[in-house]
């Protein structure tokens, strides 16, 4: 029995292509996935790159969560991990172990924004605490009705939506609202899928949710930001703006993609990489998250050319990071 690897190579001298050019033409592919926050500039980045090559160069963009993103960048599965938070300790030891080497891009900053129902009357803005009382361990199966959180807040279900336990969100949320990461309540509607929590909240005038800033950009008519009280006492709604100045706190972040060192030495990867540095300001600015400024790409860019890797996070979770603290960071790689 032919392999099917062998058919198509078969297939392919039958029509008058040698097996060698058959393979290269199977290859010209950059494989991306990971985070579902990252994901619409990273696809806005991957359809103007396709154009600009006149599609002689795929690209494939999941959204498996930032962590299920890396499980598969670790093994090699992928090129480029897109990631809502920097990579994790086991993620180093995992992709050192494989022997994956990586460079370590930030592509822009996002506000994760929490969200309610449009016909919700009552809240106008939450306090750290009272989001940490909603999702808290603790809270699971006891915090179920909004007056429990906030005794001014109705007597009415509180229906949570949130992200699933792979996603870089979760992982960032959880830090800097309950104070450790991946410390959360159980019993709430999870997914990786932004778009399901965008129709969860949607429809139920009691839910609240949280997600990446672009996917309420999107849904404006169906949900509602809320103002978050960040460390100076201040009710700040998530904007560009807001991330800028830095009054955003404790929900604004820097988002990454990672790519690696192996597969950046592919002609389509380097490619691709180079055009997102150059376009990733724009797009990310017209698919709503807050690009860098341009010495930023530019550091990027220098790391690669220069074989700076790794990470300058060190493995660690961290809450707070302005974009002035990033580049300062980056810049002694």
């Amino acid at each position: 029995m032919f392999s099917n690897n062998l058919k198509n190579v078969v297939a392919g001298l039958a029509f008058g292509v040698t097996a060698a050019g058959f393979a290269q033409a199977q290859s010209v592919i950059v494989k991306i996935d990971g985070s579902s926050t990252v994901y619409p500039i990273t696809e806005a980045v991957a359809e103007e790159f396709q154009k600009a090559e006149k599609n002689a160069i795929k690209v494939t963009v999941g959204i498996s969560g930032t962590g299920g993103g890396f499980k598969k960048f670790c093994r090699g599965e992928t090129d480029i991990s897109d990631a809502s938070r920097p990579i994790q300790k086991k993620e180093m030891e995992a992709c050192a172990a494989a022997g994956i080497k990586y460079f370590e891009l930030p592509v822009a900053f996002d506000a994760l924004t929490v969200v309610i129902n449009p016909k919700n009357a009552f809240i106008k803005q939450m306090t750290v605490d009272e989001l940490k009382k909603m999702w808290e361990p603790a809270a699971q199966g006891k915090i179920t009705r909004w007056n429990q959180v906030n005794p001014a807040w109705p007597d009415a279900p509180l229906k949570l939506f949130g992200a699933g336990s792979d996603s870089g969100t979760f992982d960032y949320f959880t830090e800097a609202i309950v104070g450790k990461a991946k410390s959360s309540r159980g019993d709430f509607t999870a997914s990786e899928d932004d778009n399901v929590l965008v129709q969860g909240v949607s429809q139920d005038v009691n839910a609240v949710g949280y997600f990446g800033y672009a996917y309420y950009a999107e849904n404006t008519a169906k949900l509602k930001a809320v103002p978050v009280m960040n460390p100076k006492g201040q009710a700040v709604a998530p904007s560009m703006e807001n991330v800028i100045n830095g009054s955003y706190e404790p929900l604004s972040r820097p988002i990454f993609i990672y790519v690696s060192e192996k597969a950046y030495q592919r002609p389509e990867v380097k490619k691709f990489v180079e055009f997102y540095m150059k376009h990733g300001a724009k797009l990310s600015r017209e698919v709503k998250y807050v690009p860098l400024p341009e010495k930023a790409y530019v550091g990027n860019m220098e790391h690669l050319t220069k074989g700076k890797l790794g990470t300058v996070f060190g493995g660690a979770s961290e809450v707070g990071i302005t974009i002035e603290e990033l580049l300062k960071r980056e810049a002694k790689l």
